[in-house]
């Protein structure tokens, strides 16, 4: 591979396999991955709509990029630059008319497409832009092999959104709810398997809204595919991300319960704890729901760890919402969770609202929740002191000696043990936490450690 490609991504999981999978479309085409963007031949920022300031930040991102592609013209290069994913998919007639110099803007359903695009870069002069949504899914089109498999893997089994949360632009950016085939799916995970991946991470907007033809001819829901993936041989954990609370299945509860591989480990937001404001939302459960829901899956796997969604300072949310909100939160306990400012995002019904909220709440109401979620999650992580836990063994840290894991309950380790142990589950007896990781010594090392 002669030419080098450059990709920043930013937002969520579905993000980060696209990424993978972009390098994957392009190696084809003598493209290698680099983390260097001056040294790079094509550049792919990779955005998401979600976060606050998207929009500024791509743009800023884009200001310092210039003088790169410029110092590589006047060695006689060229730098083809690509904005992808949900920004582009929104924003890409700005985005073209205010980077004149940029050469390819696509969404995120049309990324299959790049040797196409980069052909007709190196052919034309102007914007490629691409947000159209095809009729065929993009995944049939990507490639069969990978570049970027790591112990821990991605595997997009869902994309797309039919609920229409008001505050949400992923119906508009990523489409409809779209579920690939079990065949398919179990066919990547195989390779990924082969290719070292230990863990997978099923990904979807609405990842328990799966509904993938069977190989019986059936419409198979997420539940039966994790059975059917926990036969695939090497395959030490399964882990999904991120669900609704309305999709949480009886069949889904109790396959927490019987697969072993699937991890104690459960991220199902829920982003306010008023019913008020639920509604407001658009999120068709009460916070009553939820709660059912948590009290069935911990009846099934006692042990689960929880992480959540939430929203602070949404439209029209009164302190006595707010402290609905932290009282589900007390109520609960999480072991971590993610937590934003309501951020207004053209064309969602949100946006529209009257009543938004001040600022200056928004940051009191954040600052108070986020100490909160802090403190339970390092009681967690201290609550494992003592205790000997399975650490699937991710890869070596830049610091001599020590690699770096997960436990069953999604929590960060460091510990001093060999490189060799990367890809090996270790039991790993906890010696000492804080809010962000933990630590240990090696107990015993095991292919079938649980």
């Amino acid at each position: 591979m002669s030419k080098k490609v450059h990709i920043k991504t930013w937002g969520c999981q579905m993000n980060v396999y696209d990424s993978d999978r972009m390098v994957d479309v392009v190696a084809p085409l003598g493209y290698a991955p680099t983390e260097e963007v001056a040294d790079a031949d094509l550049v792919i920022f990779n955005t998401c709509h979600i976060r606050e300031k998207a929009s500024e930040k791509l743009f800023s991102e884009l200001g310092r990029l210039r003088s790169h592609r410029e110092a590589k013209a006047q060695q006689g290069g060229r730098m083809m630059v690509a904005v992808a994913g949900c920004v582009a998919q929104a924003e890409g007639a700005e985005i073209k008319n205010r980077v004149p110099w940029i050469d390819m803007v696509f969404g995120p359903q049309t990324y299959h497409q790049l040797p196409e695009m980069i052909a007709r870069v190196s052919r034309e002069k102007g914007v490629v832009l691409n947000t159209e949504f095809p009729p065929v899914a993009k995944f049939d089109f990507l490639p069969d092999t990978s570049i970027t498999t790591k112990v821990s893997a991605f595997l997009a089994v869902q994309e797309g959104c039919d609920k229409f949360c008001t505050f949400c632009v992923v119906p508009y950016t990523r489409g409809a709810e779209y579920s690939r085939s079990v065949d398919a799916v179990v066919k990547e995970a195989g390779r990924l398997v082969h290719e070292g991946a230990r863990e997978i991470t099923l990904l979807g907007q609405n990842v328990n809204a799966f509904h993938g033809e069977g190989p019986d001819g059936k419409t198979w829901g997420l539940a039966r595919l994790l059975y059917r993936l926990a036969e695939i041989p090497e395959l030490k954990r399964l882990r999904y991300t991120t669900s609704h609370p309305r999709d949480m299945t009886d069949e889904l509860i109790v396959a927490h319960r019987d697969i072993p591989q699937l991890m104690p480990f459960l991220h199902l937001p829920v982003q306010s704890g008023s019913d008020t404001v639920l509604e407001a939302m658009n999120r068709k459960h009460t916070s009553d729901d939820y709660r059912r829901v948590i009290d069935h899956v911990r009846a099934a796997r006692p042990d689960t760890a929880l992480s959540s969604d939430f929203i602070v300072g949404f439209p029209g949310e009164t302190d006595q919402d707010f402290d609905a909100t932290m009282k589900l939160i007390r109520d609960i306990g999480y072991a971590q969770a993610f937590s934003f400012k309501y951020s207004r995002r053209p064309g969602t019904p949100a946006s529209a609202m009257t009543n938004q909220i001040d600022e200056s709440v928004k940051d009191v109401r954040l600052q108070e929740l986020q100490k909160l979620l802090r403190e339970q999650q390092e009681q967690f992580n201290i609550a494992t002191v003592g205790q000997t836990l399975s650490v699937l063994i991710e890869n070596k840290m830049q610091k001599d000696g020590l690699v770096f894991g997960r436990t069953p309950y999604m929590q960060a380790l460091h510990l001093a043990a060999p490189e060799c142990l990367v890809g090996q589950e270790v039991r790993v007896g906890i010696t000492s936490a804080g809010f962000q990781r933990l630590e240990g010594v090696v107990a015993t090392v095991s292919a079938d450690a649980a």
